[in-house]
């Protein structure tokens, strides 16, 4: 009896393509994506899609929820002035948490982002990168308890801001 191809029995996209991620619930925060297939280190795993705004739109848009100021779909893009809001239009790639010691990586190549693995992550396995929120505050206890990072790693430094240079 023949076997189905990986291929073949991973799930399929909306447009017929199979997919090697997934969104579910995470232990981590609300929803994550997790592998469904194997990914090998290198490999470009999803591009972060959503509108393209200025920085002064993302602030009158801020925030999405009221019961959650902190949390966006924001992606600052390094290139330009701009931001990606994952909330209007988005894909998958906006349910990617933050982790201290991630396995993936986000890049940006002529204004768009991409999610790398840097790491081999195995079927079953949640993506994470490393958010490295910067806020030009200065970081006190409280301000970073409200960026709390929950990735668990044992080097986990408790927040998703980046360290201050």
């Amino acid at each position: 009896m023949p076997q189905d191809s990986p291929a073949s029995s991973a799930p399929k996209s909306p447009k017929g393509k199979a997919t090697r991620i997934q969104v579910r619930a995470s232990g981590v925060h609300g929803r994550g994506v997790y592998a469904v297939a194997s990914i090998p280190a290198g490999d470009k795993i999803i591009e972060y899609k959503g509108e393209r705004i200025s920085w002064d739109e993302a602030i009158e848009r801020h925030p999405h929820d009221p019961s959650q100021p902190d949390h966006t779909f924001f992606f600052h893009l390094e290139e330009g002035d701009g931001v990606i809001d994952a909330a209007v239009g988005g894909n998958h790639a906006r349910w990617i948490n933050h982790a201290c010691a991630p396995n993936c990586e986000a890049r940006e190549t002529g204004g768009r982002v991409f999610i790398h693995a840097l790491t081999d992550i195995s079927p079953g396995e949640e993506l994470f990168y490393d958010y490295g929120l910067v806020i030009d505050e200065r970081y006190t206890a409280k301000l970073k308890k409200r960026f709390e990072c929950r990735c668990g790693h044992p080097g986990c430094r408790g927040t998703m801001l980046a360290p201050k240079r």
